[in-house]
């Protein structure tokens, strides 16, 4: 699994790297992580630990841990190689004469110099010649249908700093390169690339043949997308640096960071990855599909509170001192006392107009106006009355909450500015000694994740 760390990973790098671990799970092989990080311009330390750690907490394990950078020495040395034996040849040619030639499947003066002057050039290229002057193409078949083979590009110069070996290179391979050099060294035997690379594999072919390397097995998936996010770098990153979202983990994200805070588990990501199957068929999923998932990993562990949204405070007359709420409708979570006798809140849209109701766990009460609050006696503990059942919050110890909601980021492929919204509500004591990150039922509300003392992220319904 070859991601580049030029960013922070999201469902497409989980759904990569649950298809390669789990095939090399299924026979009994191995599973290589390997920073594909040969472009100093784009990547950063804080990517190459962020991916670790999405990894980390996705629960996958890999037989191996490398970088592409490890082996630059290797790597250079190949494509010298390949240069003087005239498999390859330094261009000198501006980047629109090279397009244009490409186009018109016509091949450049640069690619009829003989090998001991391209063997020059490419020594230059380490020392004299400026960025964006000369480049390193492979010598394929300007005639090809596929023009992926048409001398395309396998070194340039970038004089950036790298984030681990700094100055020490300024000619860095292109990716369809380093990989191929990588997967035949790495003893690579099935490497699996998004169908966006499928007309590159005759290049990989084609490089690995020339440059006389063992070939591995490639094999393509589709790419993953879900209704209204983003997935690609391309579409995040404009978001973040304009300030229309946060940062890498808003909830609305489908980065593995959004989806923690959000709070979708690691096994709900797996699971849903391989429901979709290996298929070269581009998937574009509802959310609803992984929230489905989600929800049937979470509920056995997830106690169920009492919140209230614009909440309306009675005085009852008739309730017990305390009353025992189960955690859970298994009875496995064990029950929590609750002391009502001191005033309940009641959410404002269950409260406004209703004349009795039934509150969950205590029985019927009726309701009147006392002025601008209301005011109520218990009636009994009758199921069969017919009364909306609805939850409440006794007033001692409750907590003011706010629940931020997630909804889609773009509609119509566009920024919806009103895609996270906030909504105010009041939370039974219990919730203080939730650690954050636990998952809760919020009983008529849905599944929301503690994201801080006075904070929750909602999860889905």
């Amino acid at each position: 699994f070859p991601p580049e760390p030029n960013g922070y990973p999201h469902i497409g790098h989980a759904k990569a790297a649950v298809i390669n671990a789990e095939y090399a799970k299924m026979y009994g092989g191995g599973c290589i992580l390997r920073m594909d990080d040969t472009n100093p311009e784009a990547e950063r330390l804080e990517y190459y630990a962020a991916i670790n750690v999405g990894l980390e907490w996705l629960g996958l394990e890999f037989s191996r841990k490398k970088n592409t950078s490890d082996d630059m020495r290797e790597i250079l040395s190949r494509g010298r190689a390949l240069v003087e034996s005239g498999g390859a040849y330094v261009c000198t040619c501006k980047k629109e004469d090279i397009s244009k030639g490409r186009r018109a499947m016509k091949a450049c003066a640069c690619s009829a110099r003989d090998a001991a002057d391209h063997g020059e050039r490419w020594e230059k290229m380490h020392s004299s010649y400026r960025p964006g002057t000369a480049i390193v193409r492979f010598r394929g078949d300007m005639a090809s249908q596929n023009t992926v083979m048409r001398d395309p590009a396998l070194f340039r110069i970038i004089d950036a700093r790298h984030p681990l070996l700094g100055a020490e290179h300024r000619v860095w391979p292109s990716y369809d390169f380093a990989v191929a050099v990588e997967d035949s060294l790495d003893g690579v035997t099935h490497a699996f690339r998004s169908k966006e690379y499928e007309l590159r594999a005759e290049l990989y072919s084609s490089l690995l043949g020339a440059m006389k390397m063992r070939e591995p097995r490639m094999d393509v998936f589709s790419r993953l997308d879900f209704e209204g996010m983003p997935v690609s770098k391309r579409e995040l990153r404009p978001l973040i640096e304009g300030g229309a979202v946060s940062w890498y983990d808003d909830p609305r994200l489908p980065t593995l960071e959004g989806m923690r805070r959000r709070g979708v588990v690691p096994q709900a990501i797996r699971k849903f990855v391989l429901s979709l199957g290996f298929t070269k068929a581009d998937t574009t999923a509802p959310f609803g599909a992984l929230e489905a998932i989600n929800r049937a990993e979470i509920d056995a562990s997830c106690p169920r509170l009492h919140m209230v949204l614009g909440a309306r405070e009675a005085q009852v007359s008739g309730l017990p001192d305390t009353v025992e709420l189960q955690n859970h409708p298994s009875g496995a979570l064990g029950k929590r006392t609750v002391r009502p006798r001191g005033g309940i809140l009641l959410a404002a849209a269950d409260a406004d107009g209703a004349a009795e109701l039934w509150l969950i766990g205590l029985g019927n009460v009726a309701l009147e106006r006392d002025g601008a609050g209301l005011r109520g006696r218990y009636v009994d503990g009758d199921m069969s009355s017919g009364n909306a059942r609805v939850q409440w919050v006794a007033r001692d110890g409750a907590v003011a909450l706010t629940v931020a909601v997630p909804g889609p980021l773009m509609v119509n492929g566009r920024y919806d500015e009103k895609s996270l919204r906030e909504e105010a509500g009041m939370v039974e004591a219990a919730w203080a000694a939730l650690p954050e990150g636990q998952a809760v039922q919020l009983v008529r509300y849905g599944y929301c994740r503690k994201d801080s003392a006075a904070q929750a992220v909602r999860t889905h319904g």
